[in-house]
């Protein structure tokens, strides 16, 4: 490390020092210092130029969750830095560590009306875990330790830091460029519930005659899926997920009961809970989409809760028993509790297994017959159903909250836990799919990565076709083609009386936009010629596009409670 170090330097050594490989960004002028670093300084790092901004945090978003390791992303002063929020804002809801570096006006020149001033500090403060402005070139090494150590610890979230640009030039210390390895990946320095607490949620649990378990992506995010597992054979206990918590238990394990709640969650899969004499929530905040705006679990039913964050807990039921700590920790104690009572359980408990078959049975019943569907337009099902059957087993789907995420939430099917499914639903900004897409790629080179997004999606994010054919990132990426904002339709349609405005768009031929780009594409109108295309996509070594000309949502029976009764 050389004896003289700019700011822009101590930035470079301090993402290296923290272990980060990848980084999401687009330049511009207040960048120029930090750029030029990258490209002098041997750092073994490599940066991913998108063409927009929030592309790069949501790039960002998606590598951290199927890594485990910080996902940072830059973008430049103005614009720039209002365009990369968005996606620390969902990162940080979604318990997501993502580092957000934004470059700005030189400090001297604050006050002036430089071009691109604005006050970053004050825009990110109530929408990220850790914030600050870099007003001294000395303080640099600090601030990326504070935000390291903020974004993995406790309840993982998003930081951001303001870089002027004068300050990039100043000179800084050596002797203090030194980071905390633990904080390069998250959850870092986990803690355990306490153990009292843990004892009396294991009486309780055992004592209860059909508990019901409800995950969120706490689980997945702590690595707690065999924990998980374990507790639940045990208490011989339905599962259940919200869509962050995909993959807790493996789609196709006996007791998964699958995704509940508003988006995903159907009328056999509330019964589910409905049914519960008590509930355990894990890594989840009981929130208006998994409970339906509180009524499964309904008020009268004994919740106990577990997740890193205390300020979830009560904050919706009242709780019989808080855990208050990491997923996988809490989650072990947890079963070594249970398990010293577990002969002592009454021989009446309901019957987990069975609960969960007839469950799925309803479901997938509901789901094959339209499925199997010639139709036209083409049914959405029929897309997860070829998908369930086609991908490998360690494929990662993508998908946008509009049209694909409650298809996708209710019937995809990954054969064994952990990331094989991502989506935002903190906030449910469209446009995620494509650039999270190549995000998990970049992160997990050897999975299948399926990008699937309705046209409205498209449209915001196209742009990004050309980061992956200029990168030859081997997406496979779906667009379901209806020409309307699906979900607001399907929703004019259940509580407006149809009344439909301002929701519908002209078609677009996306295979011809994405060979535009240089990409392969397919479009099919066909049902019967759905099978042949997938399938070549996937054998194809390369991006691939297919354009399915499918049906608007609101004609659809997706599996969303609001519009199902």
């Amino acid at each position: 490390m050389s004896s003289k170090l700019n700011g822009a330097d101590a930035v470079v050594r301090m993402l290296q020092l923290n272990g980060v490989k990848h980084i999401f960004g687009l330049c511009g002028d207040t960048s120029l210092p930090f750029y030029d670093a990258l490209a002098r300084l041997d750092h073994g790092m490599e940066h991913i130029l998108s063409r927009d901004e929030r592309s790069a945090g949501y790039m960002a978003d998606a590598y951290a969750r199927v890594t485990g390791k910080v996902g940072v992303c830059e973008g430049p002063s103005g614009g720039g830095a209002t365009y990369l929020l968005p996606a620390l804002v969902e990162a940080n809801e979604s318990s997501v560590a993502v580092l957000g570096i934004t470059t700005d006006v030189s400090v001297v020149s604050r006050g002036k009306f430089p071009l691109t001033e604005l006050d970053q500090e004050a825009m990110y403060r109530p929408l990220t875990k850790w914030n600050t402005t870099i007003d001294l070139a000395s303080q640099i090494p600090g601030a990326f330790r504070g935000a390291f150590r903020a974004m993995t610890t406790g309840k993982p979230g998003s930081a951001h830091i303001c870089l002027p640009y004068d300050i990039q030039k100043h000179e800084v210390d050596p002797t203090d460029i030194w980071a905390q390895k633990e904080h390069g990946t998250f959850p870092a320095f986990r803690s355990c519930a306490d153990q009292n607490d843990i004892e009396k949620a294991a009486e309780k649990l055992v004592a209860a005659h059909s508990p019901v378990i409800i995950c969120g992506g706490g689980v997945v995010l702590s690595s707690a899926c065999s924990q998980l597992e374990a507790l639940a054979v045990m208490l011989n206990a339905p599962v259940c997920t919200t869509v962050s918590g995909k993959g807790s238990l493996a789609d196709n394990h006996p007791l998964n009961a699958g995704v509940v709640g508003s988006n995903g969650g159907i009328l056999s899969t509330r019964e589910v809970v409905k049914n519960a004499d008590l509930v355990l929530f894990i890594g989840c905040r009981a929130g208006s989409t998994t409970t339906e705006h509180w009524k499964y679990p309904g008020n009268n039913i004994p919740i106990i809760h577990l997740d890193s964050d205390p300020f979830v807990i009560g904050a919706n039921y009242q709780t019989k028993v808080g855990l208050v700590g990491d997923a996988q920790l809490s989650l072990t104690a947890l079963n070594n509790a249970v398990q010293s009572r577990i002969a002592h359980r009454p021989t009446d408990c309901a019957d987990g297994y069975a609960i969960v078959k007839k469950a799925r049975t309803e479901k997938q019943a509901f789901f094959a017959s339209l499925a199997a569907s010639l139709d036209t337009p083409i049914k959405p099902e029929r897309v997860v159903d070829a998908l369930n059957r086609m991908l490998p087993p360690e494929a990662i789907v993508v998908a946008d909250p509009g049209t694909p995420c409650p298809y996708f939430s209710a019937y995809f099917n990954a054969p064994q836990s952990g990331r094989h499914f991502i989506t935002n639903r903190a906030h449910g900004a469209l446009g995620f799919a494509m650039a999270a897409g190549i995000g998990a790629s970049i992160g997990r080179p050897n999975a299948t990565v399926v990008s699937v997004m309705g046209d409205g999606s498209f449209g915001f994010t196209c742009g990004e076709l050309e980061t992956i054919g200029r990168r030859n990132i081997p997406l496979k990426m779906i667009v379901f083609s209806n020409s309307v904002f699906g979900w607001i339709k399907a929703s004019q349609k259940s509580g407006y009386s149809e009344r439909y405005f301002s929701v519908d768009f002209n078609r677009t031929n996306h295979a011809k936009v994405a060979e535009a780009f240089g990409i392969k594409a397919f479009r099919v109108e066909d049902p019967a010629k759905l099978d042949d295309t997938i399938k070549a996509a996937l054998a194809f070594d390369g991006p691939v596009l297919i354009d399915i000309i499918s049906q608007e949502l609101q004609d659809t029976a997706a599996p969303v409670s609001q519009w199902m009764g």
